[in-house]
């Protein structure tokens, strides 16, 4: 015999359609942000060891992933440059050069496919030859001002190459409004900032450094003197709000999946338009673990971008875009 309960949450879970009726949170293709890695040169193709299933491509073939993303409906691509060895300085001045590799791309990418949005990372690592994100003096001190000088210059470069967002990532002091008043001085008003605000020193970035040749650089060092410090919750939202004063349009936090606490946080202090980076390390796992046959891709994939968006994420950067696009709209 029944018990004759006032409450019964099953009743909502009983089939697809009810299911579907009380789903709190939704995950569609245009809350994909798709990051990729470009190569200079034309014809060029390189697996990424230990991000199975991620390419480095050089421009011409990256238009195919350009055509992919339109469309799948998945509206930005983030572009990451391999620089190549002899163009790497100390102080990273080929981040500055407006006919490198980066500067190029967009300028092609938009040329030939205006409607998807661009998104650059605004950091120095790529371009030089310590893999630190900024100038560093002789005891190998990221220099914080002299850096952040270098970044206005990359910005704008990006900026006035067309592309729709420049995306700071060092975590430099100041940075934020130093590139949003340049790009107000030279009249590029439409140019949007995501910011890199709350970017933790994290163990998970180590396939992304092998992926841009940053890893070999940087060596047995780390960025512990400007990244934020794990075991710090408190400090993001001082970090956020300093970006949105500066002029910070959108924010990040990164990595993703460890750091939901501080998605949710910053999301239900700031209410402003908030992103979360799957960052490679969490994409390796995923991959690593599925290739092995221990989880099953589709599923997890999926439910690790609920979580983000369930906790606040207006949107997500993943290696896994184009293929979670492909699943979404196959349902």
């Amino acid at each position: 015999m029944s018990q004759i309960l006032p409450h019964r949450p099953r009743r909502l879970r009983r089939t697809d359609a009810l299911r579907q009726l009380v789903t709190e949170n939704r995950l569609s293709s245009s809350d994909l942000i798709y990051p990729v890695f470009l190569l200079p040169g034309s014809g060029q193709r390189q697996a990424v060891s230990s991000m199975p299933g991620v390419e480095r491509l050089s421009l011409d073939l990256l238009f195919e992933q350009a055509e992919r993303c339109l469309k799948l409906q998945v509206p930005v691509m983030a572009l990451f440059p391999v620089i190549e060895a002899e163009k790497k300085t100390e102080d990273g001045r080929e981040a500055t050069n407006p006919d490198g590799l980066v500067p190029t791309a967009v300028q092609a990418l938009k040329a030939r496919f205006p409607e998807l949005a661009l998104l650059t990372d605004v950091a120095l690592d790529p371009f030089t030859t310590h893999g630190q994100d900024g100038v560093i003096n002789d005891q190998g001190y990221v220099l914080n001002d002299e850096t952040v000088s270098m970044l206005e210059q990359q910005a704008l470069v990006q900026a006035q190459a067309g592309v729709d967002i420049v995306a700071p990532s060092d975590m430099m002091d100041g940075r934020i409004g130093a590139i949003r008043h340049a790009l107000e001085h030279k009249g590029l008003i439409h140019t949007s900032i995501m910011a890199y605000s709350a970017k933790y020193a994290s163990g998970f970035y180590g396939p992304f450094r092998d992926a841009v040749g940053s890893g070999g650089n940087l060596g047995k060092g780390n960025k512990k003197t400007y990244q934020m410090n794990p075991a710090n919750s408190d400090e993001a939202l001082l970090e956020v709000g300093l970006d949105l004063e500066e002029g910070a349009d959108m924010v990040m936090v990164k990595p993703g999946m460890p750091y939901l606490d501080i998605l949710w946080r910053v999301k239900e202090h700031f209410g402003r338009p908030t992103f979360a980076y799957q960052v490679s390390g969490e994409y390796a796992m995923l991959k690593a673990a599925a290739l092995n046959g221990w989880l099953d891709e589709k599923s997890v994939v999926l439910e690790s971008l609920l979580a983000f968006k369930r906790a606040g994420a207006d949107g997500v950067l993943t290696y896994f875009a184009l293929d979670v696009a492909q699943w979404l709209r196959e349902g």
